[in-house]
């Protein structure tokens, strides 16, 4: 049964707004009037609205972000991914992510001059992280080594370029985008080849790193 609004959780309530909150933070900026405009719009009372974002433009986002997250996934379940390679899968599931962030493109401005701030850099990492994470696996990717972790924090970087550009880009169908997007990725699988090759780290080596990636995924509190 689908709650009713007065019944809704904060976790509800904040994925039913997470989709309308860009619509409003393009005009408001990522700030509580964009959560009260929103909350109105979807028959929300306002001050419960502002509980499930204690955290105001941070918690904004990183909700948006996780309605992406899903929508990428609702867009494209395993049984369309199968049939295409690996890299295709990633391209195709970016591009996906870019189709649904387009109508908000100066949301999505907004919210990276946010994120590029020093004090949110720590939160800002760990978006960036949980999208490449979210691609990889729905891509197919099981690795639980040294790889898991080294294909995140690549591919991290490539989709954050890749906005960058996004955002600003005015050509027909975001061609500019797409291009960039495929050099990147070509990167990235060249990156992959050449690393499934290389055998010159030793095991204290390698475990060192992992230690030290593994805390870029579990930072201590």
């Amino acid at each position: 049964m689908t709650p009713t609004h007065q019944d809704m959780t904060l976790d509800e309530v904040r994925a039913a707004l997470a989709p309308i909150l860009p619509r409003h933070a393009a005009f408001d900026g990522w700030r509580m009037e964009a959560v009260t405009m929103a909350a109105q719009q979807c028959g929300i009372d306002a001050d419960i609205a502002a509980l499930a974002f204690p955290g105001v433009a941070m918690d904004m986002i990183d909700a948006w972000f996780a309605s992406i997250d899903a929508r990428m996934l609702e867009a494209l379940p395993p049984e369309k991914l199968a049939a295409l390679s690996i890299r295709k899968r990633i391209v195709s599931l970016i591009e996906t992510r870019l189709a649904l962030l387009a109508r908000d493109r100066e949301a999505l401005r907004r919210a990276q001059a946010i994120l590029a701030m020093p004090r949110n850099a720590a939160r800002a990492a760990k978006l960036g992280w949980r999208a490449a994470d979210g691609i990889w696996r729905a891509a197919g990717d099981d690795a639980t080594d040294l790889n898991h972790y080294t294909k995140r924090l690549t591919l991290a970087g490539v989709y954050a370029a890749t906005l960058l550009v996004f955002v600003d880009d005015e050509s027909e169908d975001w061609a500019e985008t797409r291009a960039f997007l495929a050099r990147r990725i070509e990167g990235v699988m060249r990156f992959e080849r050449a690393k499934a090759q290389w055998k010159g780290i030793g095991g204290g080596e390698r475990l060192s790193l992992a230690r030290f990636i593994g805390r870029l995924r579990y930072p201590a509190i």
